[in-house]
């Protein structure tokens, strides 16, 4: 509550406040043993001090929040498969048909998802490395225990709700995969597959004299 704090005390030097937007922050767990809010022991403390603050501000004000990735990140999740298994002195490398194009946070600043073989639920576990198919720094994790992996096995990617797609490019002029929603326990395909004609459709060819 001290950030609220902060915010009350500046808000209170400013007339004729409609609302305060405290914005986000709240936490979603991204792999075991993650913090996570806590709605509704926050909204029960949060409540009794905005309205206390509203009645020494003298007026009724809208609380406001951002709730977006507390909403949507555990709702989608990123299926891919694997293109190979790859063996060294020191490491298995799990390879995908897939990029940081597709989901880019795990490279670009080392965010954690957890990962797990929707094909093989239970069994055998090992340890591996999850890397993509683009020629750059493309890993999606490192040290990760999942049941036994084999070529065309399907991984999945929790927490991409509130980033994959959105976050997602055509690096390489590589394509964007289907979307898919689960409602009600059927399926409906709510985004096509890109063909290379979409990703170049906006192209210009230029021809020289």
């Amino acid at each position: 509550m001290r950030g609220a704090e902060l915010v009350f005390g500046i808000a209170e030097q400013i007339e004729n406040l409609s609302y305060i937007d405290f914005g986000s922050g709240f936490k979603v767990p991204y792999k075991e043993n993650d913090y996570s809010t806590d709605l509704q022991k926050l909204g029960s403390v949060f409540s009794a001090r905005f309205n206390e603050f509203c009645e020494s501000y003298g007026r009724e004000l809208t609380l406001r929040f951002e709730l977006g990735k507390y909403l949507v990140s555990d709702a989608g999740y990123f299926l891919t498969k694997v293109n190979v298994i790859k063996q060294t002195t020191a490491y298995t490398f799990i390879g995908l048909n897939s990029g940081f194009n597709h989901l880019i946070r795990p490279m670009f600043y080392n965010a954690k998802h957890r990962v797990e073989n929707v094909s093989i639920p239970k069994g055998d576990r090992k340890l591996y490395n999850v890397v993509g198919y683009i020629c750059e720094t493309d890993t999606f994790a490192d040290d990760r225990i999942l049941t036994e992996v084999r070529k065309n096995d399907l991984i999945v990617f929790h927490n991409a709700g509130a980033y994959c797609f959105m976050m997602a490019s055509n690096y390489n002029l590589r394509s964007k995969p289907d979307e898919v929603l689960l409602y009600d326990g059927k399926y409906y395909l709510i985004g096509t597959r890109e063909k290379f004609e979409d990703i170049i459709r906006n192209f210009v060819e230029v021809k020289f004299n």
